[in-house]
């Protein structure tokens, strides 16, 4: 598949165990987990891990009333869902696509598609940007065959998980489940492979910078 890449993924499988990952690449590490076993088993080795080091640790004393506000808080979240669902059942563009979304995935694109909506980018090429809790840009695009992302750069480092179909850049192609990382030296054009729709998830710490007429644009508003 896609050209190997630098990042140790153990650190941040570890990371993800240990409870201190941004919310934004523990949604990258949980939507790989769910499409590659391989992945799901380094996980669940990191969280068995983790597990023995926090049965070491000194027990900590709730506060008064912790458990109740817990639960409190379960109940009103729970409370949330039936006004939510139904808001979101309510529109039907790429709603069925996104319900065909692994589940860590797929939770998110649905809370954020009911106020973000798709956004076109250029011919056959949509994102939607997603919410969760972190200082990351997290987008969810959405690749037609045979098309292609502009050619830009990055701010900073980019993480891109393909969650079906595949591209392809410079380096190489991508497919379900593996990870195109990207930094502000890098400068591709992601082109969707032709045997059907790629979603792809993309977490970054920075924006993108695009070249040609694109770019020329993005200049002028000062973006």
């Amino acid at each position: 598949m896609g050209k190997p890449q630098l990042i140790d993924f153990g650190e941040v499988y570890s990371s993800y165990a240990a409870g201190c990952l941004d919310p934004a690449f523990c949604l990258l590490v949980e939507t790989q987990a769910a499409l590659r076993p391989d992945v799901g088993r380094a996980v669940a080795r990191a969280e068995a891990i983790a597990g023995i080091f926090l049965e070491t640790e000194d027990a900590a004393t709730l506060s008064e009333g912790a458990a109740a506000k817990a639960l409190a808080m379960i109940d009103a979240y729970e409370a949330d869902e039936a006004p939510s669902a139904a808001a979101i059942h309510q529109a039907s563009e790429g709603l069925d696509e996104i319900l065909s979304l692994p589940e860590p995935l797929r939770d998110t694109a649905l809370q954020s598609f009911q106020t973000n909506k798709w956004q076109s980018l250029t011919r056959g090429i949509r994102r939607l940007k997603l919410e969760a809790d972190s200082q990351a840009e997290i987008e969810l695009y959405r690749i037609e065959p045979g098309c292609t992302v502009p050619r830009h750069s990055h701010k900073g480092s980019e993480f891109t998980l393909v969650v079906s179909g595949g591209f392809s850049d410079e380096s190489g192609r991508f497919g379900p489940g593996d990870i195109s990382v990207k930094g502000p030296e890098d400068t591709h054009q992601p082109t969707g492979d032709m045997d059907g729709v790629c979603f792809a998830l993309a977490v970054r710490d920075g924006g993108l910078k695009f070249t040609g007429m694109i770019g020329l644009v993005q200049r002028l508003i000062g973006q």
